[in-house]
């Protein structure tokens, strides 16, 4: 038996993901107190599992097909910036996600139930669409106010919008260079 630290996403288009990309770019900054996403590993969270055994699996992947398939491709836009848990105080920076059609977040609530089922704790939070940035290193309760007026700045930038057609569930390995990570399935939305 084997756990494989794992999560539910949406892969990002290459326009949306070159114009998050630059973003990244412009707000970051040598000594600011934040953790940057790396630009490879960008994506769009839907559900953190943790570590999952590996024989759960095909259960998780089954969970994810029977939602997927109640659900046609959609769009997103991403535009703005914001912060979690505020934007005075953030632990988490981020690209705003609008989901016009509501299936985003509707997906999430039914992987939060249906998962919930097989023993995988719900999320507390109401799930809010958005693009992880960069989270707040350990040590630094704040990100430096040079961060935060720039991320302000970006509060209008379009990074673009998308066509939605597949989740992912992908596998986590951590080492001294940071997160990889490698796709374990995709799931297509019905067509």
């Amino acid at each position: 038996m084997r756990h494989i630290r794992s999560f539910i996403a949406i892969p990002l288009a290459a326009d949306v993901n070159r114009n998050a990309t630059r973003m990244l770019q412009r707000l970051s900054q040598s000594g600011d107190g934040i953790k940057w996403v790396p630009t490879d590993n960008l994506h769009l969270t839907l559900k953190f599992l943790g570590d999952v055994n590996n024989t759960e699996v095909p259960g998780v992947c089954s969970v994810i097909h029977q939602i997927c398939q109640n659900y046609p491709p959609f769009q997103l836009h991403f535009r703005g910036t914001g912060g979690f848990p505020s934007i005075d105080r953030p632990r988490i920076l981020y690209a705003g996600v609008d989901d016009a059609s509501g299936a985003l977040t509707e997906i999430v609530t039914q992987l939060e139930t249906s998962l919930a089922e097989l023993g995988f704790k719900q999320e507390p939070r109401d799930y809010t669409p958005h693009l992880t940035l960069g989270r707040t290193r350990s040590g630094s309760q704040r990100a430096n106010s040079d961060v935060m007026d720039q991320l302000a700045r970006e509060d209008k930038t379009e990074l673009g919008s998308m066509l939605v057609q597949s989740v992912q569930l992908f596998a986590s390995f951590l080492d001294k260079s940071g997160p990889t990570y490698q796709v374990m399935d995709t799931i297509q939305l019905e067509s």
